[in-house]
């Protein structure tokens, strides 16, 4: 049987890149898994394979920006998008490997939460982008 693919898109804004349209529903669907009970003998693999998505959808290109006050949050939220990454990647060794199923699903939980927080830092991101090459409300 084969891993269902998923490609993550993106549609870059002016001046940046916006987040890619694969990383909300990506998040939805490990939240889903995460919330299906443990118990059953594919859980694991399901919760693996939806971490997987994630990190396709966090991997899709991202451009920074070079609009002025700008630069450093795109340069933040990169090495934000790093971590998360590197979290993933410790988790999903974990989420096959570790008997303890409810500490892991926690870390997850916490990690899906951060992922969240990282949606909408790339959101205000765009929309600033976006304000900023319009002018804004001046």
């Amino acid at each position: 049987m084969s891993a269902p693919t998923t490609t993550a898109s993106t549609q870059p804004g002016p001046g940046t890149g916006s987040a890619p349209h694969g990383l909300a529903p990506a998040l939805l669907g490990l939240e889903q898994a995460l919330d299906a009970s443990p118990d059953a003998g594919s859980w694991r693999w399901t919760v693996r394979q939806r971490m997987a998505a994630v990190r396709d959808a966090l991997l899709a290109d991202v451009d920074g920006t070079d609009d002025g006050w700008l630069v450093a949050r795109s340069g933040g939220i990169l090495r934000d998008r790093d971590v998360l990454l590197t979290r993933l990647s410790v988790l999903g060794r974990d989420v096959l490997e570790s008997p303890g199923v409810e500490r892991v699903r926690t870390d997850l939980r916490r990690l899906a939460t951060d992922l969240g927080h990282y949606v909408q830092r790339l959101h205000d991101l765009a929309y600033d982008a976006v304000e900023l090459e319009l002018g804004g409300s001046e």
